[in-house]
Parts: structure tokens; sequence; C-alpha cells
């Protein structure tokens, strides 16, 4: 890649989260293949991001590149208003077998932030077909995140996330406090309290309440106990609100289910998921919710749910997400989630006594390391990089989610690089977040 297309980069194009003539560039990829990045100047990186999430199986998986090529050659693209094909009548099928018979109406969408858009305007037109219009809120979780678009910011705790800029633009909902972040302790029935206060107050202007399961994500990576997920489904049946389960994150093995709510062993009524549904290959998410919400919002006023994405059920995205939730299901995926996640506990726990940092938590293929202050994410991404690695720490979080084909001896590059990184941070003048 020319220094000159590394400068037009830097110049002209917004990169996420970041400003539009950044100091620093970003860094040129030429290919990626397993759990590796190759640079522009032939150095490999070990990917302990997996794409946000998403590439679950490594980079370049032939099942997944042959998935995409024998689609290319029957069509990339056709409308779905009016017109349907195998591909996503296929998917959608897998997807209520591998979640629950009980969602069986399933809405195609871009991406995870629109699918939470969808899953808002479901509940919000449920209750209008049941005569019921002034019920339009929304609850939502202290460190609770849900995408970037006008809906989804909404429900983001706009406190604790990266949306209080559009204070005062965005619709006004309900928020509670966050349950405890402990998955093996169970210290929440106060924070069930108040939110049963909540719905006694306001039940009738409440739609729905939409939760991360198990996972809260970019609000912090907090993991909090199955018996919160319980309870909160119990106030919901008895308070007459639908239950949201956002698991475009979790989703797809992750915390060592399938999907997260398993934990709890209990159900949504309206289910979201995305990132790791095409492995990482193409954008797609969809949302599942059950027969009598989706016959509700046909009988209503508008007689159908008012959502039309260009590029809904794209048969490309269609194939390779069948195709990537069958290589899953045909793997040892529990084991090698399970064996990441004694490898993440054993090399990372030794750092909960270093003196900067505040807590490490680790479930299924997820590490986290929270430090006391915010961490300089330009000095310490400088400093991953020279170490072979790439991480990308934000707020006072460093976190490892890598692809599930990852070796051990790459895991470990990665844990070595976190260690090392926190062992010199008492070293900086500078620990604020940029």
């Amino acid at each position: 890649m020319k220094r000159s297309e590394i400068e037009f980069d830097s110049r002209n194009i917004w990169h996420p989260y970041s400003p539009i003539h950044r100091i620093t560039s970003s860094i040129p990829v030429i290919s990626a293949s397993g759990s590796k990045i190759k640079l522009t100047n032939g150095n490999y990186l070990i990917d302990g991001m997996s794409s946000w999430w998403s590439t679950i199986h490594g980079y370049n998986h032939p099942n997944l590149n042959k998935s995409i090529k024998n689609q290319l050659r029957k069509m990339s693209h056709v409308m779905f208003g009016g017109i349907t094909h195998a591909s996503a009548i296929s998917l959608c099928k897998k997807l209520i077998e591998i979640t629950s018979s009980r969602l069986e109406c399933v809405f195609l969408a871009d991406s995870g932030s629109v699918s939470v858009e969808i899953a808002l305007k479901m509940a919000v037109q449920y209750w209008q077909s049941k005569r019921k219009k002034n019920k339009k809120k929304f609850i939502s979780l202290q460190y609770g995140y849900h995408g970037d678009t006008l809906g989804a910011m909404s429900v983001c705790d706009p406190k604790n996330s990266m949306h209080n800029l559009y204070k005062g633009y965005l619709p006004k909902n309900f928020f509670v406090k966050a349950p405890y972040c402990n998955f093996h302790q169970d210290r929440n029935q106060e924070h069930i309290d108040s939110l049963e206060k909540l719905l006694i107050k306001n039940s009738h202007h409440v739609c729905a309440m939409i939760v991360e399961p198990i996972v809260q994500g970019a609000g912090g990576m907090r993991f909090y106990h199955p018996n919160y997920l319980k309870n909160v489904r119990k106030l919901c049946n008895q308070y007459k609100i639908l239950l949201i389960m956002d698991e475009i994150a979790t989703g797809f093995g992750r915390t060592g289910k399938l999907f997260a709510y398993e934990h709890s062993e209990v159900l949504p009524d309206i289910l979201c998921i995305g990132k790791a549904l095409t492995g990482g290959y193409l954008t797609l998410a969809a949302v599942m919710t059950t027969r009598e919400i989706a016959s509700t919002i046909s009988r209503g006023e508008s007689g159908c749910l008012m959502h039309g994405p260009t590029f809904m059920a794209n048969p490309l995205a269609c194939e390779v997400s069948k195709a990537s939730i069958d290589l899953l299901l045909r793997s040892s995926w529990k084991r090698k989630v399970k064996n990441i996640e004694r490898q993440l506990f054993k090399e990372l726990n030794s750092l909960k006594n270093n003196f900067l940092v505040q807590d490490v938590r680790v479930l299924g293929a997820i590490g986290v390391v929270e430090m006391k202050k915010e961490i300089n994410l330009r000095i310490l991404q400088k400093k991953f990089l020279d170490l072979g690695v790439w991480i990308r720490p934000f707020k006072k979080i460093i976190y490892l989610i890598p692809p599930y084909i990852i070796k051990k001896n790459e895991l470990t590059k990665l844990t070595n690089a976190v260690k090392e990184v926190i062992s010199d941070m008492k070293k900086l003048t500078v620990i604020h977040s940029i």
C-alpha cells in the first residue's frame, strides 16, 4: 500500500469512533488467515478481537469461502419484497432449530443496530395493535449498549455510554441499575426490587425491557449472574411487558453456551442476533419473535411490520451464515471455548495482584482486565502492535475475544502481551483515554 494511500485514508476516510483527521494512521492490512492478520510490511498480528466478535472460525476459512463462491454463481442479490429464495428459507429454518420453536418468526436485517431498531418497532407495534398505544417506553440497564442508530441509542445508558452527546435529541426511556458484576455470585435482589418498583409505577407506559443477557459488552464488559435474568423474565410476565434480548455480541458460543440466555434457562419474546452470524464475512442480523407477537402486529392498523431494508435477506449473507452455523455445530466448539476459558483464566488471573488492576474476569472465550483508571489507547495500541498482537482496549478495559480456532501458543502471545503492557504502565505518566 502506497504512502499516499495511507495519507488519503488519514485525511479523508472516517473510521469507527475516530476523528476525520487522525494523528496516527490506521494499520494497513493486505490479508488475513486463521487467527493472523498480515500487514503491508510483511509482519503478522495475532487477532485478539475476532473483528469485533464476528470471525469465530478465523479468517479465510475454506468452507465459508466455498459457500459464497457457490452462491455467487447463482445470484448475489435479489430484492426480498414479493420474492423469496432457498438461502433465506434454509437459514431461517436453521435459526429456529438452534434457538427455540417458540421463536418461530424471523425478520432478516442489515446489522446489529438495525436489528435492535426492528425489535423496538416490533414491541411498539405489538401494543399498538392491542389498542394500548400509551405503551411506548422501554426499560434498559445502566451500562447497556445496543448500537449506534437512533432508536438503539435511546436504550443505551445515557450517562455511561458513548451516546451522552445526543442527550435531548434521543427519545427518553427508563433506566435501572445494572446487575452486580459477578457471574458466579448472585447479589442482585436490591436491583430486582428497584426494577419492580419502577414497573409498579410505570408498567402501563412500558412496552418492553431490553437487556444484553449475561454479558454487557461496550458498557464495560460486565458479567452478571443468570438468576438476574430469571427474575427479569418473571417480572416481565407479571407486569405484561415484552422482554427483548440483545445477543448480537454473545450469540454463537462466545459465553460457553450457544446463546447466553441459555445460562438462565429462560427465553425472550424478541431475540436479536448478528456479528458472528455470518462468521465475520458479511453484514447480516436477525430478529426472532413468537407467532403471537408477529400475528398481532399483522392484524394491527398497518397490517405489517413497517420495516424493509434494501438488502434484506441478501443471498450471499444468508448462504455464508448457514455455512457458518453448520461449521460451528459440526465442530467441537464447546470444548474449544472451554479450553480458551481455562487458558485465559490461568494466564490472566495473576494480574489481580497488580495495583493498577481493578478486576480480572473470564467467561467462555472472553477475557477482561479492568484497570482502575482509564487508559491511553494510542500508547497501548502501539505497544500491542510492537508485540505482534491486535488488541483494542477502550476506557478502562483491556479485553480478549479470540476466534475459537486460535492455537494455544497464539493465545499465550495475546495474554503475555496484556501482562507486559500492564507491567509497563507504571512507567507511563499519562493514563487517560483518547
